[in-house]
């Protein structure tokens, strides 16, 4: 099965882009919940954050996306992501979450 990468990237911004819908959720609901899992079982922060991620892009790997692909769509969305923080800092909203 092709995975098709660029598809997960890009979005519209509205209510019924799956994107827009995943990062909802993310922040909303798995930051959040990974930031009390560890707070809860003594973990270092952030633990959950990077070896989750990792496993998850991991599982990517083993379907046959190549790394290099990963890591160029990993790279696109950690900008897009300081493109948010600093436009929020601008803009003085709080940052959300801390996972």
């Amino acid at each position: 099965m092709k995975i098709d990468l660029n598809e997960l990237l890009e979005h519209d911004d509205t209510e019924d882009c799956p994107v827009c819908r995943t990062q909802s959720f993310v922040q909303g609901v798995l930051i959040p919940a990974a930031a009390a899992w560890e707070l809860n079982n003594d973990l270092p922060r952030y633990s959950l954050a990077l070896h989750d991620a990792a496993g998850l892009l991991g599982a990517m790997l083993e379907e046959g996306v190549p790394r290099v692909d990963v890591e160029s769509a990993l790279g696109k969305i950690l900008d897009d992501i300081e493109m948010q923080i600093a436009e929020n800092k601008t803009l003085g909203g709080p940052t959300q979450g801390s996972a």
